[in-house]
């Protein structure tokens, strides 16, 4: 906890969280019966209001990259001056403009975000808010199910699937893809001592976690959610508890 939020804490002003990320933080799912994506009312963040002291405001968009989410990020910390961030990107950076793909899959193609510029980019976000005297928290990916992934991404059409195929070489590699930029949210939050939310250990906890994930492969889908805000209040009871409100200290509530 950083100056600002003990003097906080010492006088009982309520504190004030910013969620940063993509559709997932915005509760994006796919509603299957309506076949169209739709905001979930009971997504993590909104699970969240009510358990902390203070307000939470959520600046995550649908389609979010962390270079967009950045440009937005240092506006709204100048409006808002929140005292902690909540920081969730990846699933965006990683992917890939698959219909380019699937025209012509013995070109280059390059994912939205390019790795060794994702980690620098989170490493300047990190460093822009600990200038600000802002405590953020990084949380990692949730695990996405490759083969419904996959199929989500080609339409279900064979000769998509096969251009794609040509390209990626196996369906694991969409998973191993990803893989690699939660690890370099974990180095991240290692190398500049910043907490990490392990949501990715939470779902893989699960006997079988694709369960937890929409048909779309990658969002994850109402127990899902519910699986996030578990993580994130264990994470608040055992190192922010200053932060719960008072009723919400122990499990169960």
């Amino acid at each position: 906890m950083n100056s600002h939020e003990e003097q906080k804490e010492a006088t009982g002003l309520e504190f004030k969280y910013m969620v940063s990320g993509d559709s997932i933080s915005k509760g994006v799912v796919y509603d299957e019966a309506r076949s169209k994506y739709v905001i979930l009312e009971d997504n993590y963040v909104s699970l969240l209001q009510g358990k902390l002291k203070g307000a939470m405001r959520n600046t995550a968009r649908f389609g979010n990259t962390l270079m967009k989410g950045f440009g937005n990020l240092k506006r709204d910390v100048l409006k808002d001056k929140p005292d902690v961030v909540l920081i969730e990107y990846g699933g965006n950076d990683c992917d890939y403009h698959w219909e380019e793909i699937a025209s012509n899959p013995e070109a280059e193609h390059n994912p939205k975000t390019d790795f060794p510029a994702f980690e620098r980019m989170l490493l300047d976000m990190i460093d822009y808010l600990k200038n600000q005297g802002i405590t953020p928290i990084l949380m990692s990916l949730p695990p996405l199910n490759a083969d419904n992934y996959f199929k989500w991404v080609s339409g279900n059409n064979p000769d998509t699937e096969l251009n794609i195929l040509k390209f990626l070489g196996s369906v694991t590699k969409i998973y191993w893809w990803q893989e690699r930029y939660n690890s370099a949210i974990i180095k991240v939050a290692e190398s500049t001592k910043t907490k990490i939310i392990d949501v990715r250990g939470a779902f893989l906890q699960q006997p079988d976690y694709t369960k937890f994930i929409c048909r779309d492969g990658i969002h994850p889908n109402r127990e899902g959610h519910r699986i996030i805000y578990d993580k994130v209040m264990d994470f608040i009871r055992t190192s922010e508890p200053q932060l719960l409100l008072d009723n919400q200290a122990l499990p169960g509530h």
